[in-house]
């Protein structure tokens, strides 16, 4: 595969770290475990308690990711055809603002490549073992590219991890090789091994412990871990705030204390980076059920808070 830069740029400094994730409450401890896991352009985990933003981290990842690079839209070996560019996942760029994605040949622009930005794909539950070979099309007769091969020179985002059919040793095995190696041998219908670079970071989230997943020669293999922390009272405040302002309402901090002093510690509930989101949204559903003003306030948020977590009478209260 043709690119700017032969592999992933490393290019994750502490400033250029916390710009990247910027639009998110992260401790110090979390965004500087991040940067050197993207420097070294391998594998990571990031695990933790659910709604406390790991996919959303996940995703942030690309942003460090500079340049761009060159995706052909087929490759063929041996008469065998492999489509490689694929217009849902990847973002096809202008070459000199000329409006044209395809290489630039100093003449007529070479219509076999385009210029993308780095791939960002997400896979979640979803996620089989077959979803990791070619494909053969019998109407096509052309092969489609297999997601980690769609996802080269980027990321690869295993969400969920752990909630496959296909379990995670099985997945981890399957890329064994191609992670430490950096080329994937793909297989044709006539048996013959097509290399592939391998050349992309995968960063697998999920909500369970990695050594309840995989055992420690796996683990070895995935050599950081980043853990989602949940949010401390000021974060959460600060999560709130801008939640608010997303949704063009007013910060009230009185507000959000009492939340916290006679909702959440009475009934022990931890916090959870999604919650100002998700209760904003619900109290301002709420509000325009009942014909009020789209403001919040103390009675709309908590009668947010008792529809959005498991009543007392149902049992112990956790998040819907």
């Amino acid at each position: 595969m043709r690119e700017f830069a032969s592999a992933l740029p490393r290019a994750a400094t502490r400033r250029r770290v916390r710009e990247a994730f910027g639009d998110l409450v992260l401790s110090d401890r979390v965004l500087d475990q991040l940067g050197p896991a993207v420097n070294d352009g391998h594998s990571l985990f990031i695990y933790g308690s659910p709604g406390n933003g790991k996919t959303v981290i996940a995703q942030a990842i690309r942003n460090l990711l500079d340049g761009d690079l060159f995706i052909p839209h087929a490759i063929e070996s041996n008469g065998q055809i492999v489509q490689v560019y694929d217009a849902v996942v990847h973002e096809a760029l202008p070459i000199d603002g000329a409006g044209d994605a395809s290489i630039d040949t100093g003449h007529a622009p070479d219509m076999r490549w385009v210029r993308c930005r780095r791939p960002l794909v997400t896979v979640g539950g979803e996620l089989t073992l077959d979803s990791l070979d070619l494909a053969y099309g019998d109407v096509s007769k052309f092969y489609s590219a297999p997601i980690q091969m769609i996802a080269n020179g980027g990321v690869l985002v295993i969400d969920d991890f752990g909630r496959q059919q296909a379990s995670p040793a099985a997945l981890l095995n399957r890329w064994i090789t191609p992670l430490e190696s950096r080329v994937d041998y793909l297989t044709l219908q006539t048996g013959q091994k097509l290399p592939m670079p391998f050349v992309l970071l995968i960063v697998f989230a999920t909500n369970i412990k990695p050594t309840d997943l995989i055992d420690e020669a796996f683990l070895r293999r995935i050599q950081y871990k980043v853990f989602a922390e949940s949010p401390t009272p000021p974060q959460f405040k600060q999560i709130f705030e801008r939640c608010c302002e997303q949704r063009g309402v007013p910060y009230d901090e009185g507000m959000v204390d009492d939340l916290l002093l006679n909702e959440f510690e009475p009934r022990h509930i931890p916090l959870r980076g999604c919650h100002p989101r998700d209760l904003i949204s619900q109290a301002l559903s709420i509000a325009d059920y009942m014909d009020e003003p789209g403001q919040l306030t103390s009675p709309l948020l908590k009668m947010a808070f008792r529809t959005y977590f498991v009543d007392e009478q149902g049992g112990d209260a956790v998040t819907g």
